[in-house]
């Protein structure tokens, strides 16, 4: 079976190739990718190339499949995992597999599986340890961001705090506490909200700051007070951009109490040092933002770690636990990431937009890879249908959903767009 598939070839040398697959063998899987989303890490891996540390070193002469986050159909399954896995049923994956020590992953290691192609043989190790995931939503996308909001589930995990004379962590986020989102109204930090405000473990407040005011006023409209209010939460959205002193006046929210946890979204100097001052006693600062300097650094009030036991952490990614409650959460309609989807396009798309990821603006850019489209703004579908009734349509049906991707606007797409060719 031929596929087609975006693979790196060296260090910004990414292409659209054709090849044939190998047959399955009695410990892999056959798989139709539908759809990938494409992620900041994958321009890190094309634009390094074999200095990557998943990236193979002899990627010039054995190019790999690019795109981690995917989500398809089980089309072939192979003797060993007939059991386990079934012809038909969706999946998503973990790409995180830590295989016996080995930092490979699907969509930056391996020559015939990445959510960037058409059709993908699934390799046994992606079983053996457990990533491969049965997937039962209703939509396509939301298996492909189940790995971005793993990551965001996987930091709220990662703070922890303790009790006074004892030296155990407690994991997760203080239930009935203080929380704030800083630059938390782009797509990862909505995804954190929504999180927030319907995941298992709840503050009794959370703010979220930013320094935009149409970001501000999106995210109110997705998320907004009345909703996290229903779940027992006080949800406020603040603009910081003429604050004097942003962490005493954010701090004056909590009563003077302060901040039990601090997530900070954006890898900014003084946003992480206002982060520091609004911790309350036991308070952790959990740096989610993923920064590209790697001398990137800030100050941080020892006096404060020394006597008022104040923390930080961080997270890379989401384990794999992490991702089985994001498929379950969004599964059950729990939380919706739609918001985090600001472009959709098709496996043409996928090269440029990859190469320039830093450049455009917006959030997270879908791939429906067995379709030829040109990357789109979701913004722009009306602008583009008045010319073009695919485009009309589309913004009709995005219109009715508060302006998001949703799972008629994919069928819609998968039924109408022009496949690949």
């Amino acid at each position: 079976m031929k596929t087609k598939a975006v693979r790196i070839h060296g260090k910004g040398d990414l292409r659209l190739d054709e090849f044939e697959l190998p047959g399955i063998k009695e410990d892999e899987i056959l798989a139709h990718v539908v759809s990938d989303s494409i992620c900041m890490s994958s321009y890190k891996a094309a634009m390094q190339g074999g200095d990557h540390k998943r990236v193979p070193d002899d990627v010039e002469k054995n190019p790999v499949v690019i795109g981690h986050e995917f989500c398809g159909e089980i089309v072939a399954v192979g003797e060993k995992w007939r059991d386990r896995y079934k012809v038909g049923h969706k999946f998503a994956i973990q790409p995180a597999m830590n295989y016996k020590g080995s930092l490979a992953a699907p969509g930056y290691s391996y020559p015939n599986i990445g959510g960037d192609s058409t059709w993908a043989v699934i390799p046994n190790e992606v079983m053996e340890t457990g990533c491969l995931l049965d997937y039962g939503g209703e939509a396509f996308f939301y298996g492909s961001l189940a790995e971005p909001v793993s990551c965001v589930i996987g930091a709220f995990h990662a703070n922890y705090h303790t009790k006074a004379g004892s030296y155990v962590h407690h994991m997760g986020i203080v239930e009935g506490g203080c929380l704030a989102i800083l630059a938390g109204a782009g797509p990862m930090g909505l995804a954190a909200v929504d999180y927030a405000v319907h995941g298992p473990r709840k503050a009794s407040l959370i703010v979220v700051t930013d320094i935009d005011a149409a970001r501000l006023e999106r995210a109110a409209s997705i998320l907004p007070p009345s909703e996290a209010e229903e779940e027992g939460i006080k949800l406020v959205y603040v603009n910081t951009a003429g604050m004097t002193d942003p962490a005493a006046e954010l701090r004056a929210l909590t009563g003077g109490h302060g901040f039990d946890d601090v997530v900070v979204m954006a890898p900014v100097k003084p946003l992480v040092e206002s982060a520091d001052r609004m911790l309350a006693r036991d308070g952790c600062l959990n740096f989610f933002a993923g920064p590209t300097d790697t001398s990137f650094s800030a100050l941080f009030n020892f006096y404060n770690v020394h006597y008022s036991s104040t923390h930080v952490c961080g997270t890379s990614g989401g384990n794999t636990d992490d991702m089985r409650e994001a498929v379950a959460l969004m599964e059950k309609g729990r939380i919706n990431p739609a918001a985090m989807i600001t472009h959709v396009g098709g496996l043409n798309a996928v090269i440029e937009t990859t190469l320039n990821l830093p450049r455009i603006p917006g959030g997270k850019k879908l791939i429906y890879t067995n379709k030829d489209l040109p990357l789109t703004a979701i913004a722009d579908f009306p602008i583009l249908g008045k010319t073009d009734p695919f485009w009309a349509a589309l913004a009709e049906i995005v219109s009715r959903n508060n302006g998001l991707w949703c799972a008629e606007a994919e069928r819609y797409l998968l039924e109408n767009a022009p496949d690949i060719s």
